[in-house]
C-alpha cells in the first residue's frame, strides 16, 4: 500500500496563530485539494495526522473540530480526492502525552491502523515538530514553505534528509515523478 502523511494546518489549510476554530476559517490553500486527488489517482491513501491543541485549551470543541474535518472531507471530495483517516492529538502542549508532535504517537497509531511499516513513507507538515515526528518512525520528511514553513526554514538548520517545496502541489507532482 502506498500511503502519504500530511499535516493539516499549514498544509492542506492555511493556518492561524489563533487556531482554527470554526468551519468558517478552514480555508484550503491553492492546489491542496487537487494536489490531494492527484496522489489517490496515483494509488496513494492519505492520511493527516494533526495537533489540535484547540481542543484541550477549550478553544473549540469536538462537535466543531467535527464540523471543521466534514467540510475538509467534502472539499476534498469535490475536488475529486479522498482523505481515509484524520489522526489527531487533542492535548494542549503541556499536556506530556505521546501524541503530540514532535512525539511519534499519532505516527505510530497509523502504523498500527493500517498494519505497516511506515519507514520511507512521506510525511509532509510545515513545522519541525513535523519532520521530528516522521524522522523517529523512519517516515520520510517533507518541509513545504506554506503555513509555518518558511519560518521553519528560517529559524536554522533542518535535520539531515528534510526534501524542501514550495506546497503540497509541488510535493505531490514531485512523488508521482518518482514513483513514475
Amino acid at each position: 500500500m502506498k500511503l502519504v502523511i500530511l499535516d493539516r494546518d499549514g498544509v492542506i489549510n492555511h493556518d492561524s496563530d489563533q487556531f482554527i476554530k470554526s468551519p468558517e476559517e478552514w480555508k484550503p490553500i491553492p492546489g491542496s485539494l487537487e494536489a490531494i486527488a492527484h496522489l489517490n489517482q496515483a494509488g496513494y491513501r492519505v492520511v493527516v495526522a494533526s495537533n489540535q491543541s484547540g481542543l484541550g485549551r477549550g478553544l473549540f470543541c469536538m462537535e466543531v473540530l467535527n464540523r471543521i474535518h466534514t467540510k475538509m472531507h467534502k472539499m476534498v471530495a469535490m475536488a475529486g480526492g479522498r482523505i481515509d483517516a484524520v489522526f489527531l492529538c487533542p492535548h494542549p502542549a503541556d499536556a506530556g502525552c505521546q501524541c503530540r508532535k514532535p512525539k511519534a504517537g499519532l505516527f505510530h497509531d497509523i502504523a498500527n491502523r493500517y498494519h505497516m511499516d511506515l519507514t520511507g513513507v512521506p510525511a509532509v507538515g510545515d513545522a519541525l515538530r513535523d519532520l521530528q515526528a516522521a524522522i523517529e518512525v523512519g517516515a520520510r520528511p517533507i518541509l513545504v514553505r506554506t503555513g509555518k514553513g518558511k519560518r521553519t526554514l528560517a529559524s536554522g538548520p533542518l535535520p539531515e534528509g528534510v526534501d524542501v517545496y514550495d506546497n503540497l502541489d509541488a510535493v505531490v507532482r514531485a512523488l508521482i515523478e518518482q514513483a513514475a
